[in-house]
């Protein structure tokens, strides 16, 4: 079977690091919002804007690992751009003025696209390796780096720190958990690789990671050189667009409740309910919370049950928590209805590359990243769609879109079958080995 085990415990760490960092980077920007906001001068307009820059540089960061993923390694790709993403949160609290902060968000954004599609090819060649759903604890992991994020403005607003010092300190814990994550896979590599020029312990690559590698042709010299000539005319197999489809827009339209919340809970907290700036960023933290919760608890039930009725009962609840929120009377209701929205919404997500993985048995991360995209899509959607009910209306008004909507995820569940197997069949497969 080649030098693939049946766990990686090294490599299910390695993963799950760089998730908690991008988790927490990516929140510790957007609880910083209204600081920056109010730093630079910005207006309602111009802010949505620039919240709208991120998912589109994203997108395009997604595309970019799509693309390079299976020539260079999706493991190099994201030890390279991790602390990238660090170093660019910390741009945008330095940015002197919008003049600046435009180009050093597109940054930001860019790394965000590279680094998500890359960890979530490692997180699913770790899952296709233990054979059974893994993806929601990696996405538990990205949560708990959410609330630590979200936790650290809280911090820099309660000690009186400058935007820059609160991302200072988010980038430096980021930096140096993305290096130690990259270290141990180099220490790794020899024993799970044998020694190979693998860039890290879980590699996506156009051949299966359970394919051994074909020995050497017996007979002339000539005859090896024919060999790669035949395989290459043989295409890889492409993952069908139709249930990758179904499954995006599940997955978009959690990406819109998930903007919403990410952009704009703390400035609705702040601004249209009157909590101060150190009790704001709760909101964001509380959905997080809830979210790590749900993940938690997500990969038993999925194995379970299966990922339909999860998936379904999940849009309900996140329904329920984005009405609750739309009628807070409060702060600390709103608080609530956020961590009820990120407890239903939590297993959305890492299921859609659980079945991205599941459709592309090859291991190329294309579906992987095609499911990517949605989530930019329902980010770029979910921005500009709260930033302009917002504008006409009001921003309590503004969740009451996204928890509409939420409720398309209950129909869309039934695409999530096809994630059902991969546990049930790689048990059996590694039980006839």
């Amino acid at each position: 079977m080649g030098t693939v085990r049946g766990s990686d415990p090294r490599a299910r760490l390695v993963v799950a690091a760089f998730y908690l960092v991008q988790g927490m980077c990516f929140a510790g920007l957007l609880a910083q919002v209204p600081t920056l906001q109010d730093d630079l001068g910005i207006s309602d307009g111009t802010l949505t804007l620039v919240l709208l820059l991120v998912p589109v540089m994203a997108g395009l960061g997604s595309v970019l690992a799509g693309a390079l993923a299976p020539r260079v390694g999706s493991a190099r790709l994201l030890h390279v751009c991790g602390p990238l993403v660090a170093l660019a949160v910390l741009g945008a609290g330095l940015a002197p003025s919008v003049t600046v902060l435009y180009p050093t968000v597109a940054a930001v954004g860019l790394l965000l696209g590279l680094v998500d599609a890359s960890m979530n090819m490692q997180g699913v060649e770790v899952e296709r390796r233990y054979g059974r759903s893994l993806l929601n604890s990696f996405h538990g992991a990205w949560s708990v780096g959410g609330i630590l994020g979200s936790l650290a403005a809280v911090l820099a607003h309660s000690l009186g720190w400058s935007l820059a010092g609160g991302l200072g300190l988010v980038a430096a814990v980021g930096v140096a958990v993305d290096l130690a994550a990259a270290g141990l896979a180099g220490r790794g590599r020899g024993e799970a690789d044998g020694g190979a020029t693998v860039p890290g312990l879980a590699v996506t690559e156009r051949r299966p990671s359970f394919a051994p590698v074909p020995e050497p042709a017996r007979g002339p010299a000539r005859e090896p050189a024919r060999e790669p000539a035949r395989e290459a005319t043989t295409p890889a197999a492409r993952p069908p667009w139709g249930p990758l489809i179904l499954v995006g827009l599940a997955v978009t339209i959690v990406y819109v409740a998930d903007s919403a919340t990410s952009n704009w809970s703390t400035k609705y907290i702040q601004d249209a309910l009157g909590a101060p700036a150190n009790v704001a960023p709760l909101g964001l933290a509380a959905y997080l919370g809830c979210q790590l919760l749900g993940r938690l608890a997500a990969d038993r039930q999925v194995n379970r049950f299966g990922p339909v009725v999860p998936v379904a009962v999940g849009g309900i609840v996140g329904a329920a928590g984005l009405a609750a929120v739309t009628l807070a009377p409060g702060p600390w209701a709103a608080v609530a209805g956020f961590a009820l929205t990120g407890l239903g919404l939590s297993v959305v997500v890492p299921l859609s590359f659980s079945v991205a993985g599941r459709l592309d048995p090859e291991g190329t991360g294309v579906a992987v990243a095609r499911v990517n995209l949605f989530n930019y899509v329902g980010f770029v959607v979910g921005a500009g769609l709260i930033g302009g009910v917002a504008e006409v209306l009001s921003l309590r008004l503004a969740f009451a879109v996204p928890a509409v909507l939420a409720l398309g995820v209950v129909a869309l569940a039934p695409a999530f079958r096809v994630a059902a197997a991969p546990a049930r069949e790689a048990s059996a497969t590694t039980a006839a080995s």
